[in-house]
């Protein structure tokens, strides 16, 4: 095999190649999913001889709670949606107005088509903001305090009820007792952090060591809206998905093929006809 055909298989090769392992690479850089970080359980079984290990991720129970519009709404009415949920209460003098201020930034930013006038898409994600002063945070104080910050009531509730059960959904459901090593005081909630929930309602977390994200930090809800986009897209437990097209990378393959052999075809012709031009002029001329 001459040089040059040489040369032409192996671009025919390595272009697929490298296609694939740019393709694959940036799928599963976009697609790198916010981490699972609380489990109840974990199952083993052997089988054919292998340790098999399946890891029981917890689930946010159910509640019964009150939202502003003095419904009686529980976590199982939403299904299907990726949820974000703060802690606050109404007469917060620090840090609960700027949460609420970056929520209703981070809503409104589902609005269909991106513009002021369109309306918020409520399919996507649930806001939940939970009372930690439901004594006082009746379903009247929180409809004023809604209304006063803008709040879309469509997918946003701000709740109230029993005090101890609000307060367990933040220690034992949300895990906030655990949160990055900071203190979180269990007689009286007061925490910057937004819990992100899948649609099966576990908690998400950032692609680093931090399990929630932080409600005054921009570049953390950025984060959080990214989050949210790719829980969206996550599909059901199954097989394991391909990180590209098989269509379209054997329409490229083939395409690439085509390419090369064209190349190949061209090359092949200028070198016959070199060879026969230096065969006419090697010859004696004819009298």
């Amino acid at each position: 095999m001459s040089r040059n055909a040489l040369l032409a298989l192996c671009i025919a090769i390595l272009i697929p190649l490298i296609s694939y392992l740019l393709v694959k690479t940036a799928a599963e850089k976009a697609m790198l999913m916010p981490r699972r970080f609380y489990w109840d359980s974990v199952a083993a079984k052997i089988d054919k001889g292998k340790l098999e290990t399946d890891t029981i991720w917890h689930c946010t129970s159910d509640f019964t709670l009150i939202n502003q519009l003095g419904d009686t709404v529980h976590l199982a009415d939403i299904k299907g949606k990726v949820i974000v949920a703060d802690f606050f209460f109404t007469h917060c003098p620090s840090i609960c107005p700027y949460l609420t201020k970056n929520m209703v930034k981070l809503q409104q930013s589902f609005l269909k088509g991106g513009d002021g006038r369109s309306k918020i898409d409520t399919s996507i994600v649930q806001f939940l903001s939970f009372s930690v002063d439901p004594e006082r945070d009746s379903v009247a104080a929180l409809k004023k305090y809604a209304d006063n910050f803008g709040v879309n009531h469509d997918n946003w509730w701000l709740l109230t009820g029993s005090k101890k059960e609000i307060y367990d959904l933040a220690l034992n459901e949300f895990k906030l007792g655990l949160v990055d090593g900071e203190g979180v005081d269990t007689a009286f909630i007061h925490t910057q952090k937004f819990v992100l929930l899948d649609k099966e309602h576990v908690v998400r977390g950032m692609r680093g060591l931090q399990s929630y994200y932080d409600g005054l930090d921009s570049a953390s809800l950025s984060n959080l809206a990214h989050d949210i986009g790719l829980l969206m897209m996550e599909k059901e437990p199954g097989p394991a998905q391909l990180p590209f097209n098989p269509a379209s990378m054997a329409i490229f393959f083939v395409a690439s093929l085509l390419i090369v052999l064209v190349v190949m075809r061209i090359i092949f012709k200028k070198k016959n006809k070199q060879l026969n031009s230096d065969n006419v002029k090697g010859k004696p001329g004819e009298e």
